[in-house]
């Protein structure tokens, strides 16, 4: 009861807020607002505050909330450990159920040539070149400062 009182309350608060703003001839912000202080009183009318209050209160469902906290925390503790040690495993195209190790370059582009070749584009520029390029620009700007 005194959850649909204060739902009441705050819609009542975002309708008279929403009028103010209409009265300053900003209607689309009033029209946003109004669609803001709705949702409280729909949430009262089709059951979901009564339902959140009964949830908040009650013991089983915060036991339930600690189980699903605990499966997803177990659920990242194994991701995190097959990430760290690298065994992740795909199935095969098969579809037999085996499973194998997925090899480093398997996600490498089909372009014809080996994952480790030729993985920097022709038309870049060497590192050293680009660092030096990059840090010349920067002392300039600092000499014309004078710093």
């Amino acid at each position: 009861m005194l959850a649909e009182t204060v739902c009441s309350a705050v819609s009542a608060a975002g309708l008279g807020i929403a009028a103010v703003t209409a009265y300053r001839k900003r209607f689309l912000t009033a029209l946003r607002i109004t669609a803001y202080s709705l949702i409280p009183v729909g949430l009262v009318m089709t059951g979901a505050v009564g339902w959140l209050a009964r949830t908040a209160f009650s013991p089983l469902a915060w036991a339930g909330f600690g189980v699903l906290g605990a499966s997803w925390a177990l659920f990242a503790l194994v991701r995190a450990v097959e990430h760290r040690r690298g065994t992740r495993t795909a199935r095969t195209a098969t579809g037999d159920g085996s499973a194998v190790p997925v090899s480093p370059s398997a996600s490498a582009p089909a372009l014809g040539r080996k994952a480790g070749q030729g993985s920097r584009p022709a038309s870049a520029p060497p590192a050293s070149q680009s660092s030096s390029d990059d840090f010349s620009d920067i002392e300039a700007i600092l000499k014309k400062h004078g710093i």
